[in-house]
């Protein structure tokens, strides 16, 4: 009997696949980067070649490591790098560009003019974005316009297009499914977030053809199943997808409104489930679909914040206080806390809810008893403030309080960085057992799907703390300290 459960992980800079039993025991992880292709200044591409090759190579070494065969899989889950757009032949599979990469800049020119245009407004209305390069839509429009015979391809139904999470199945299918999950589908913006459809207006201001779009689909349902992947026997449920941020926030089991959860790489992604209706934002933050299980739809907030784990690589590298990440940590214990010093990390201008692109960091406080230590805790406070700002204008949105705050990715590691956000939220604030939270997502959507997971509930007991953070600051205490970052932000 198949008992085990595969997730997919597709990243920007590389693809990782776990594999798990039903009480989320990890029998492997694996993980292999690829090329970044950078072709001009601005621009970032990916070969659908190098993607697929480090999926299969994941998947071989994966069952390796296991110890098991193809035969022992009951499901397979897949997470992807959300935007990244994609073409490729119907028939042959062929890619027919490179994929342009979620971090490309490319269409800038195109965005503003739609922007200029007053287009913004209704765009955001409808799809709960903002007309950015990041998105989907206009990397399509830019192959369709620059790539020789593909809109003549696409006008006849021989190209098709889609995210990663697309590719990945029509590959895993042998080309029998061409589909993408809602969650996915809502950062293209070309579906409309209500009706959960390609929309018509959006597709004529876009430029895109209906016919090359992959079908919307639930994010925990059977898609189809393998045929012809050399390393899998046929017959495997495809069975689950999330965009990765998404993902995390299902694998982090934050399956109630109010429920949140922050990823702290070298930036932060945060988001909050708001429940069955969409709420737009009015502080600059996104609104997206986060995914549909059992028919039913659950939406979130998102914002993010530029800096995170990178304040900490500047100290490392920038300035060079130490050599290794975590030694952050051990030199920032070494004062009991910052004394007057404040450091806003504005090292890429300030994201929601400040939106200065134009901010530069400032560190604000300096006399001469400042050390090393006091700046490395300085910098652990100040990405806890900037998670607390946009934490609090997304609990504004929302409506919603917290009640707790659940956290993943690497930065999540550091316990002095995790007692000060939850002194500063003054809410608990918990990280798993296991920090692959998009993974797990993924795996559970593809789960649920095949009956692996009964419900939503057996997944929130298997689903583990592994420490949890209670808020220990007194009220007066955190607002001298909020007082003094507020000052300090004027200054950025």
């Amino acid at each position: 009997m198949a008992s085990y459960v595969m997730a997919i992980d597709q990243g920007t800079t590389g693809t990782t696949v776990l594999v798990l039993d039903k009480r989320l025991g990890l029998r492997a992880r694996v993980n292999q980067e690829f090329r970044q292709i950078f072709p001009k200044p601005g621009w970032v591409e990916h070969d659908l070649d190098d993607i697929w090759g480090s999926t299969i190579a994941t998947v071989q070494r994966a069952l390796r490591e296991a110890g098991l065969t193809g035969r022992d899989i009951a499901a397979i889950g897949i997470t992807n790098q959300r935007e990244t757009t994609a073409a490729w032949d119907r028939i042959s599979g062929r890619a027919l560009h490179h994929a342009i990469v979620w971090q490309d800049r490319r269409t800038t020119d195109v965005c503003a003019f739609l922007k200029a245009e007053g287009h913004e407004p209704r765009v955001r209305e409808k799809t709960g974005l903002v007309i950015d390069p990041y998105f989907s839509a206009t990397k399509m429009r830019w192959l369709l316009d620059n790539v020789r015979g593909l809109r003549e391809r696409a006008d006849s139904g021989a190209a098709a297009f889609g995210t990663i999470d697309s590719y990945l199945v029509w590959r895993l299918t042998n080309g029998a499914t061409h589909v993408t999950d809602v969650s996915n589908a809502s950062r293209t913006l070309l579906m409309d977030l209500r009706t959960r459809a390609w929309d018509r207006e959006l597709l004529d201001l876009f430029g895109v053809p209906r016919n090359v779009l992959p079908e919307i689909v639930p994010s925990s349902h059977v898609y189809g199943v393998t045929r012809n992947v050399k390393v899998l026997p046929d017959g495997i449920p495809v069975a689950g997808m999330a965009g990765d941020q998404q993902a995390a926030l299902f694998g982090q089991a934050c399956f109630q409104p109010g429920e949140a959860k922050c990823t702290y790489g070298t930036g932060a992604f945060l988001l909050q489930n708001v429940g069955k209706e969409p709420v737009l934002s009015s502080r600059g933050l996104l609104t997206t679909v986060a995914w549909d299980v059992a028919g039913e739809v659950t939406y979130a907030l998102e914002g993010s914040s530029f800096i995170a784990g990178a304040a900490v690589q500047w100290l490392r590298d920038g300035l060079g206080l130490f050599k290794k990440t975590p030694d952050v940590e051990v030199l920032a214990k070494q004062v009991k806390d910052t004394g007057d010093l404040v450091f806003v990390p504005a090292l890429a201008g300030l994201g929601a809810p400040h939106w200065r692109p134009e901010a530069r960091g400032v560190i604000r406080g300096i006399d001469r008893g400042v050390t090393a230590a006091h700046l490395a805790r300085a910098t652990l406070e100040g990405i806890a403030f900037l998670i607390y700002d946009l934490a609090e204008s997304m609990r504004a949105e929302a409506g919603k309080a917290y009640p707790v705050f659940k956290v993943d990715g690497g930065a999540s590691q550091n316990d002095l960085l995790m007692q000060f956000q939850a002194d500063l939220l003054d809410v608990p604030v918990e990280r798993p057992r296991m920090i692959d939270t998009t993974a797990l997502g993924a795996a559970f959507l593809a789960g649920l799907a095949t009956g692996f997971w009964k419900d939503r509930e057996e997944i929130r007991k298997a689903w583990k703390v592994g420490k949890r953070f209670d808020p220990k600051m007194k009220p007066v205490e955190r607002e001298g300290h909020l007082a003094k970052w507020r000052k300090a932000v004027q200054s950025a």
